[in-house]
């Protein structure tokens, strides 16, 4: 059974959590990106919080500006301080009694991951991130690779005044074009669609403001060395991953490319790196055995 509930952090931010498995046993939690939200972690949340499966307490919050979660008006309030802040509050409550075994996160989720694993790593045993780039990598491919620069275009067009309108139109229909690129959706079904429905109808401005406060994206020109992406350099401590990482890729994905998992050994030197030459972006909903399986090897 999955419980839901508003947890409120000490910042004052509350976020709507999803979970399943009984307190006191190592934690699992689950971060997912834009456009999704925590119910598409469910079938991970009944899954590993089995006896059989680990009997994990599984915890899978909405991060802030999505679904019934905390929605800030300002577009700094989308930062990664303080989307780090969120998840790093969010563990320190639900490790009181037992740890947290692994952060898993795919898209944002991901972003948000890296960077808190990077900061601190001291939080978690392990971490997997599932077709999210490293933000080293990221921002090398968007200052110099054509293919992922035109890939990233979208995320200009997300930083739009008039891009959430445009996405909700007719039920959504511009927003489910989005997810449905890549490999056919078949698992897109009206039952998920309807759950997609559910969790944008309480407004998707808060997921595009994690476009729109992030200096990575693509110059607007489109044109590799160009632009003020060209100004960004951080320094390589930033990069650094010290927990071990499972790196799961979907190959298909057409929004962010498998080259950007080269030269991930400079910054990760504890990586196991699982391609799924059939996936896409959507891997997660695509080949949920495959990713629950390559999970529970790595734990």
């Amino acid at each position: 059974m999955i419980e839901t509930w508003q947890q409120q952090l000490p910042s004052g931010i509350h976020l709507s959590c999803r979970a399943a498995g009984k307190k006191g046993q190592p934690v699992l939690m689950f971060l997912h990106g834009f456009p999704e939200a925590a119910f598409v972690w469910d079938d991970m949340l009944l899954h590993f919080s089995k006896p059989e499966n680990g009997g994990y307490r599984c915890v899978a919050p909405n991060l802030r500006g999505f679904e019934k979660s905390s929605q800030p008006t300002e577009v700094s309030a989308y930062r990664a301080k303080f989307l780090v802040q969120d998840i790093t509050e969010l563990i320190q409550i639900e490790s009181q009694e037992a740890p947290l075994k692994a952060l898993v996160a795919h898209d944002w989720g991901g972003g948000v991951a890296w960077n808190l694993a990077n900061q601190q790593p001291q939080l978690m045993d392990k971490l997997i991130i599932i077709n999210s780039p490293h933000p080293g990598t990221f921002l090398r491919d968007l200052k110099s690779n054509p293919a992922q620069i035109a890939a990233s275009a979208y995320m200009n067009y997300f930083c739009e005044p008039h891009a959430a309108q445009e996405l909700s139109a007719n039920q959504f229909e511009v927003l489910f074009g989005f997810v449905g690129k890549g490999l056919p959706p078949t698992w897109l079904t009206e039952d998920v669609k309807e759950k997609y429905r559910q969790a944008w109808s309480t407004g998707i401005q808060g997921g595009l403001n994690y476009y729109r406060a992030s200096p990575l994206k693509p110059d607007p020109s489109g044109i590799p060395h160009t632009g003020d992406i060209q100004k960004l350099d951080l320094p390589d401590e930033m990069f650094r991953i010290t927990v071990p990482t499972l790196l799961i890729w979907g190959m298909q994905d057409v929004a962010l490319l498998p080259s950007l998992n080269e030269g991930l050994d400079a910054f990760i030197p504890n990586l196991k790196y699982v391609r799924i030459e059939n996936g896409s972006h959507w891997v997660v909903h695509e080949h949920p055995p495959i990713i629950q399986r390559e999970i529970a090897q790595f734990l």
